[in-house]
């Protein structure tokens, strides 16, 4: 069960950078004209991101619980982060990176405390 649940964990994260390059399109069609073709092929990279997304989204909930995936979601804000300093040379300053682990600790916090729940059910039975 474990080694289930870490490998649908690991499938998780690897799904959430693959959603937070969408970020990246986004902010690249943004500098073009409206309806350029620049912007209609990164606006359509990002539709077909936002696609296999929701398809693999659900994959992953049949595995994991939801209150842990949609925890995790939170992570793309880090990667969100990552992405703006390489490919746009946004600053990461302190405060940003206190940010990002406040959202580590929760993230933390909650997968724990729901893996701590189903463990004490377990028990219980």
């Amino acid at each position: 069960m474990k080694k289930e649940f870490f490998r649908a964990f690991i499938l998780l994260h690897i799904l959430l950078v693959f959603y937070s390059l969408g970020g990246i399109c986004s902010k690249l069609a943004a500098q073009y004209d409206f309806l350029s073709l620049p912007f209609i092929l990164y606006y359509g990279i990002v539709l077909l991101i936002l696609f296999a997304y929701a398809v693999l989204w659900q994959q992953i909930l049949k595995k994991l619980p939801l209150v842990t995936a949609y925890a995790n979601k939170a992570v793309t804000v880090i990667w969100g982060m990552l992405w703006g300093s390489i490919f746009f040379k946004e600053s990461v300053n302190g405060w940003k990176i206190i940010g990002a682990l406040i959202i580590i600790v929760g993230v933390y916090l909650v997968v724990s405390e729901k893996e701590e729940e189903e463990g004490s059910r377990k028990c219980s039975i």
